[in-house]
């Protein structure tokens, strides 16, 4: 099994899409106008529109209603990223080292899931990481 890519679904497409392609500095595939990919050199993130919900199955899924995920971004200078995007996006927190060796900062998206940037700072943080 691989594991390919995140789904989100927003109220507000466009908007999503934005807010993606500023953070991650990567420009969106839109393969329809109501669905695009940002394809980072880990990870895919899909963003379909509500109206893509109906396809699989009416009402399994909803914009804005999950607050139990984060999607992390790893980043070489998470203080850097933070300067570029404070002003630009909604800042849950500021840049704090983490307990198990990562430096991290978390917006909000528009549709209000979090989105963490880190960067590992120690050895062990980077030997754990070095290969993702």
């Amino acid at each position: 099994m691989k594991f390919t890519s995140t789904r989100l679904v927003a109220s507000d497409i466009k908007r999503m899409v934005a807010f993606y392609e500023l953070v991650t500095g990567c420009r969106a595939d839109w393969l329809a106008p109501v669905f695009a990919e940002i394809v980072t050199p880990g990870a895919t993130l899909a963003i379909g529109s509500v109206e893509t919900v109906a396809i699989f199955k009416e009402g399994s899924a909803e914009p804005g209603a999950n607050r139990t995920a984060i999607l992390e971004f790893m980043v070489s200078d998470v203080d850097a990223e933070f300067a570029r995007l404070e002003g630009q996006v909604e800042v849950v927190h500021e840049p704090k080292d983490l307990p198990w060796g990562n430096r991290t900062v978390q917006f909000s998206d528009p549709e209000g899931t979090r989105v963490a940037l880190y960067t590992p700072m120690t050895e062990a943080a980077r030997r754990r990481l070095g290969d993702r």
